[in-house]
């Protein structure tokens, strides 16, 4: 249980986003299952991720006035540039050159790796906080979501195709700690933009190698899935990844292998045995030891100026320029004077602090 604001909590904001942005992505794979007998795999992924960001950039359009969120800046492009070209260019090519060659069953053991290099990253290169508890629960659900995808495979080889899809994930861990960086500025915008590009790149890719559109109610399908299984889940990643940091988003995230399988159960009724149910012990008892962490002691706030959407809790105890919109929430530069204090927190925006060894 954490506190925000005097009032307790049951369950920390960041982590039932990105459970959330874990079912968005699950509960979207059944579907893409079922649309990719449509049409070829990379012209389907050019599709889902361009569905995401018409769809959200339609949603920003409309909810520009209402929103309270920071916006991008000048210093904030590196970051997104480094995320989009990383995520949303290099993985998507390496993951379609690895799936060439590469059986199915292998690959999908291999995309695992994705939240094992988002939070060995997070971790020893932009030195985000973790300790024993938090290594082992995301052990635990890493391993449940490869038990899950080692189900049904005949061998496991490693060939270049294989090289290529962990390529892939590697990519994407980057894009993940990269948006870290600029998770503060408005998710709806930064999510628009990731989608519309991988979008862009994936179906210029397909369309090159000779592949054409589906029938309009098939494109129209593979465009709300997208949406919804890629835009809206992207769209609560980054907000998870301003509350609870990189690595523990990742490993939420990797949840999203159990949703799927637990939707194709019930859509598709695919048989699920044991392997199913050993996979839900570990990624129970690994989500389990991360909703459970109680990571509390005294720190250090140094000075900081930045623009994120915030409310005047004991974080946020800053003057405002005449002219300001004084509703909460609400979002404006404002400088953070240096601070001293204790209590439970997580490496969000305003927790990414040095610890003692």
């Amino acid at each position: 249980m954490t506190h925000e604001g005097g009032r307790p909590k049951l369950l920390p904001p960041g982590v039932g986003i990105a459970i959330l942005a874990a079912a968005l992505f699950g509960v979207s794979t059944p579907f893409a299952k079922l649309l990719v007998g449509e049409m070829p795999p990379v012209l389907l992924a050019g599709l889902l991720y361009l569905g995401s960001g018409i769809g959200l950039s339609v949603l920003t359009f409309t909810r520009r006035k209402q929103s309270a969120e920071g916006r991008l800046t000048l210093k904030d492009v590196p970051w997104l540039a480094g995320a989009i070209f990383a995520g949303g260019i290099c993985g998507p090519v390496l993951l379609m050159l690895g799936l060439r060659s590469t059986p199915s069953a292998s690959a999908s053991l291999l995309l695992n790796l994705e939240g094992v290099f988002t939070a060995l990253m997070a971790w020893f290169v932009f030195r985000e906080n973790f300790d024993r508890r938090i290594a082992v629960g995301m052990a635990l659900i890493l391993g449940g979501g490869m038990f899950l995808s080692w189900q049904g495979m005949k061998g496991f080889a490693l060939p270049w195709g294989s090289l290529a899809i962990a390529g892939a994930c590697f990519c994407w861990a980057i894009d993940n700690n990269l948006t870290q960086k600029v998770s503060g500025c408005n998710p709806e915008q930064i999510s628009a933009i990731k989608g519309a590009a991988a979008g862009t790149v994936n179906l210029a890719i397909a369309l090159a190698l000779g592949a054409r559109l589906p029938s309009a109610s098939i494109l129209a399908g593979a465009l709300f899935v997208g949406f919804v299984g890629f835009g809206l889940s992207l769209l609560c990643f980054v907000l998870a990844l301003r509350h609870i940091g990189t690595a523990r988003t990742g490993a939420y995230f990797s949840l999203a292998p159990f949703v799927g399988a637990a939707v194709s159960l019930l859509l598709l009724h695919e048989h699920m045995g044991a392997g199913f149910w050993i996979a839900s012990i570990l990624m129970a008892a690994g989500v389990w030891l991360h909703v459970t962490e109680n990571h509390e002691h005294e720190h250090t706030h140094e000075l900081m100026e930045h623009d994120h959407r915030h409310v005047h809790d004991e974080h946020h105890q800053h003057e405002h320029s005449p002219g300001t919109d004084l509703k909460e929430p609400h979002s404006h530069p404002h400088i953070h004077k240096p601070l001293v204090h204790s209590h439970p927190h997580f490496p969000d925006l305003h927790h990414r602090h040095a610890h003692p060894k």
